[in-house]
């Protein structure tokens, strides 16, 4: 009696641990198979988010998800060529994805009301510097804005930066 009463026991606890262990490599798997999804936001022609894209799926092929989010449907098209995973175009897209994704690369343009000639509109420069997300942004703009302690790079080193940051984390 004693012994069927421990064997019970023992073969219930056992069970718990099983499914608590079962039930914790699920939840890990999830976090650690999910794809890092980076937005990468441009405008105008969309050849700086291109020349972005298409480093990206070189250096980490498929195990980062891109999103193309284009102020307008020919820098979307440029990206898309680059081999985004997605890709959208607009006020609307930019404002609801910025929130949904885990990184954000654009010119420095893209946090500016107006830039661009005017194609990222208040909304959009809100909703990606309000966005959770990290946001790795290079110097460049239209719009006078001069960031001091910044030394002047070629656009290719200032891609290959991004490309270490990412690595790095």
């Amino acid at each position: 009696m004693l012994l069927g009463f421990f064997l019970f026991y023992l073969l219930f606890n056992i069970s718990r641990y099983i499914s608590v262990a079962i039930l914790t490599f699920h939840v890990l798997s999830f976090f650690v198979s999910r794809r890092q999804t980076i937005a990468v936001v441009d405008g105008q022609g969309g050849g700086i988010g291109s020349i972005i894209v298409k480093r990206l799926r070189e250096e980490f092929g498929d195990a980062i998800e891109i999103l193309a989010l284009g102020t307008n449907a020919t820098a979307t098209s440029a990206m898309m060529k680059s081999r985004a995973d997605k890709g959208a175009t607009g006020e609307n897209a930019i404002v609801l994805n910025s929130n949904r994704v885990d990184m954000i690369i654009g010119t420095l343009s893209i946090v500016l009301p107006n830039a661009m000639l005017g194609e990222m509109t208040p909304k959009m420069a809100e909703a990606i510097i309000l966005s959770g997300a990290q946001k790795m942004l290079l110097p460049l703009n239209q719009e006078g804005i001069e960031v001091m302690g910044i030394t002047r790079e070629p656009l290719p080193h200032l891609i290959e930066n991004i490309v270490e940051k990412i690595k790095e984390r």
